[in-house]
This record gives C-alpha cells, structure tokens and sequence, in this order.
C-alpha cells in the first residue's frame, strides 16, 4: 500500500514529445532534470488531443482549455467544435430561442471571430453555416469582422480562408442578400485577450468592429497584403487592424438595432469583448458609444459570471472533479500560475466555474505576466512561480498542489524556436529546484503536460520546404512520478489526460467517482 502524502502537480504547458524531430525545441534545450525522470523515474505519455479531450476526431490539436478540464475532472466531455458540430447537425442551434431573437427584425446581423479551421477558437466551418442559415431565417444583410490565426494554423494561410470566406458571400449574395467582409485584423494584436491581461488590445478590437475607426482598404485581400508588405516578416496574428471601406466610408460598423455573434466557441479570449458589449457597467476603456444590439456567444463562456447572457450553445456540464473529491474529503488545495495560465489551474481545472468549490480549502495564486511579446522574455514568471511553490510547500498547509509552467506554449506561439528552447529550459530549472524541496517536505511530484507545442516549432509546407509552425503539436506528453517513498508502478494502456485525477485520487486513497477513467497505478 502507498503513502498517502501531500502532492504537487506541475504542468509543463507545451511540452509534449516529438515524432519528426523536425523543430523540436524541447530534445534541442538543454534539459538534464526532466532527462533523469525520465530515464529513472516511473512514467508514460499520454493522449492530449483529438477524442482523448473530447475534441470531434483525432486530427484535432488539443489545446490548455480542454487539456486542463480533461486533467482536472477525470472524464472525457465533449467539447467546443463538437459541441457545436452536434447543435448544427442537429439543428437544435436554429431552433434555439437565441437564434430566433438574433435573427428577427435585426437590421444588419454580425460576426466577430477566428477565421480558421484550427478548431481551437473557432471553425470557420460553423460561420459558413450560419451564414447560410441567417438568409434562409430572413436576413437581408450581414456582416463579418475577421481575426486572424496564424497560430493554430500556418502562421501566413490567412488569404485562403478569407478566399473561402468571399466565395461563400458570392454564393448567397443576390438582390435579397448582402453579405460582406467589414472589418479584421490579427489575434494578438486586436478583441482577443484573455484573463484581463491586456485591455488595450480589446479596445483596438471594439473601435475597428463596432466604430469602424482604423485604417481603410478596399478589401480584406487588399488590407492584409498591404500590412505585409508594410511590416517584413509579420505573421497573421500580429497583423493590425483594418476596415473595409466602401465609396471612403466604413462597410459595417455596428449600431443600435443590429445582432451580434461572437462564433469562437472557447470561452478564454471571448470573455472581454463579451463583457464590453453585455454590461451596463463597464471602465476597462472608452467605448465611446455602445451600439443597442442583440449580443450571443457562440456558448456562455463563463457560467458564474452568466457572460453572455445569451448563447447559442450549452457549454459541457462538468460535474464531479477532482476539486470537488478532495474537498469532501478536506484537503486543503493551492494552485498557482501567471496571468496567462491561472485561468486553466483554476477555472477550467475547476470544470469551468470562476469561482471556488470550497472558499476555505482552496487557495488561488495569481502572479502578473509580463506586457511583452513572450519571445523577448521567454523566461516569463518561472522564476516567481517557483518561489511560491516552494513557500506553499514549506508551509505545509496543503496536501494537494498544482501550478502551470506556460513558457512550452505561450513562447512556443511566437514561432521564435530559440526563445522556445531558452523558455523548455526555464521550466527545467524550476524542476532542479523543486525537488530537493518535494524530498525535503515528504512530497510526491507529478510532471506532466496539457498539449505539446515546443516540441514540434517547423513543418512542411505543401512544396516540402520547411516552414515556421506556431500551432500546437499533436504529440503526446509526458506524466512522470518521483517518489523517493513509493515504488509506483504504472499499468500499461493507452492513456490519455483524463486518467490523472483517478491516479491522483489513488495516490491520496481515495475512492473516484464512477464516471470517472481508471487510475493508470
């Protein structure tokens, strides 16, 4: 029988193995810490996209929001792009009554969102569908406002979904229809924030969307060909704002009497603009006018918060994690991550809910990332995530403990595949320096991962040239147990994220609930 002992997970956000080799960052970095788990401690690697997270097939890239549900609850939901798949092949989404109010008596209807197939954000091949939808219910004009990937899929293929796009728009344009590109720009640059951490990009997103303030072309081809030659070497992401103009004045501003859907179907980086048009009161910026409009997500995207009030699709309803065992059985949890991950060690970890399953056994620890392009300081905040842990584990208050490395992934998203190798580096450190202290305090550690990146940074293109990759990998990850008091011995399977927390609960001698995937020990 194991020891039951306090445990600290890490998640090493990114960090996933290879099958090509090709741009791997992590076999590249110098890694000696996780070399040695790896070479001596218990450990296997685990399923991370595709139907292990509850994403429609195997060809889709996991991704932190999903990695972190399916680690936290133990279970497999179906998630994002398969949710919405099933509401539009079951038409539930058009029979729904956000969709009746959308689309009745609007003036112009409007969408905002990912133009990409990356299924991490968004499909493209949802707006396709509401598009096609909205003139069958009525519409008679409509209006779409790009951002730009580049980062779940190839950094520079905007062109060809905005060709997609237009050739849709021409299918349903007629004299009853007037369908049109209106405004766009890249994802890092503008409306797609997250967690607060940037608000101006938001304001950027709301005066190119709504006011129609920011530089005027006469197509969306014209705009992004334009900012790339004016910015060598910009990929799609970062590419600036724009609006599409007709006879000098803007296509589609929106304005009071018109519908809004916001198609990104994850909540992470749809939460802001969804505040900036919902709530009455609001001081993140100026909106300088805030249009009466009929606004919907494509799901709610934080149940706590009720934001939006109105959505298309019921988001999963994850019952039963691994919070919710462990504060019936009264063990004290703390969680740690920087800005740009603290949402995925608390509110997905938590089954999307912004709040605490327990205000007395559970203790969240934000630390600020920094304002800057992660290539420039692909350290990030290691450093101080680190010095907190090993407080939290010298305090001995806690029994269960997780934090999230983001460096794999948010460097990893730059395409910058030396500030990828220095930041796999930093969370090896941060390993070097844990454990001493995990022995010290009596404490088991758990390595493991969401989803790769780092670890696949270049890919072929179709003229087999190699070619910058800042999409996540579909590589398998790591879990690996050190435990100088336990001789673990992991099962052999086939396993996937969701058989952590049944491990976890194992280790601690606790009994999972049935819904839950089996324990890989």
């Amino acid at each position: 029988m194991y020891k039951n002992k306090p445990i600290l997970l890490v998640v090493m956000d990114g960090i996933g193995f290879s099958e090509t080799g090709v741009g791997d960052a992590v076999t590249m970095a110098h890694t000696p810490v996780l070399d040695k788990l790896l070479a001596e401690s218990p450990n296997t690697r685990l399923k991370a996209h595709g139907e292990a997270v509850g994403l429609p097939g195997d060809d889709d890239m996991g991704n932190s929001e999903v990695g972190h549900n399916a680690l936290g609850c133990g279970q497999v939901y179906s998630q994002g792009a398969k949710l919405v798949n099933e509401a539009i092949e079951s038409k539930k989404l058009f029979a729904g009554e956000a969709w009746g109010e959308l689309v009745n008596n609007c003036n112009t209807l409007h969408f905002i969102g990912l133009l990409s197939d990356g299924n991490v954000h968004s499909n493209i091949a949802h707006l396709f569908n509401m598009l096609r939808e909205a003139k069958k219910s009525g519409v008679k004009r409509a209006r779409v406002h790009i951002l730009l990937d580049g980062r779940d899929v190839p950094a520079t293929s905007a062109l060809d979904y905005v060709e997609k796009l237009e050739d849709v728009l021409a299918e349903l344009n007629d004299s009853g229809f007037d369908g049109k590109i209106a405004s766009g720009g890249g994802r890092m640059k503008l409306t797609m924030d997250r967690y607060q951490a940037d608000w101006a990009m938001v304001e950027r997103g709301w005066k190119t969307h709504v006011l129609g303030d920011e530089r005027k072309f006469n197509s969306a081809k014209e705009a992004i060909e334009t900012l790339r030659s004016e910015n060598a070497g910009i990929i799609d992401q970062d590419l600036p704002g724009f609006v599409i103009a007709e006879n000098g004045s803007p296509c589609g501003t929106i304005n009071d009497g018109d519908s809004v859907i916001l198609f990104n179907f994850r909540g992470d980086r749809a939460i802001e603009i969804s505040m900036a048009f919902d709530y009455d009161e609001f001081n993140f910026f100026d909106r300088v006018r805030r249009p009466k409009v009929c606004y919907a997500g494509m799901l709610q995207y934080d149940g706590d918060l009720k934001l939006p009030a109105r959505f298309l699709v019921n988001p999963p309803e994850i019952k039963d994690t691994l919070s919710e065992l462990l504060v019936a059985n009264n063990i004290n949890q703390y969680a740690v991550s920087e800005t740009q991950k603290f949402g995925h060690v608390t509110y997905f970890w938590n089954g999307n809910r912004s709040g605490k399953t327990s205000e007395t056994l559970e203790t969240f620890k934000e630390i600020p990332s920094d304002k800057i392009s992660f290539d420039l300081r692909p350290w990030m905040k290691s450093a101080e995530i680190t010095d907190d842990l090993i407080e939290a584990i010298r305090s001995g208050k806690y029994g269960f403990i997780r934090c999230n490395f983001p460096n794999g992934d948010m460097v990893g998203h730059t395409g910058n595949l030396a500030a990828s190798i220095i930041g796999v580096e930093v969370v090896d450190l941060a390993l070097a320096r844990l454990i001493p202290v995990c022995e010290e305090h009596g404490v088991t550690l758990i390595v493991t991962a969401d989803h790769g990146n780092a670890d696949e940074m270049l890919e072929k293109d179709k003229k087999g040239n190699l070619a910058l990759r800042t999409a996540h990998s579909l590589n398998k990850v790591p879990f690996i147990i050190y435990d100088k008091d336990n001789d673990y011995k992991l099962l052999g399977g086939d396993y996937g994220l969701a058989n952590v927390a049944p491990t976890l609960a194992k280790m601690f001698g606790l009994t999972p609930p049935a819904s839950w995937e089996k324990s890989m020990i």
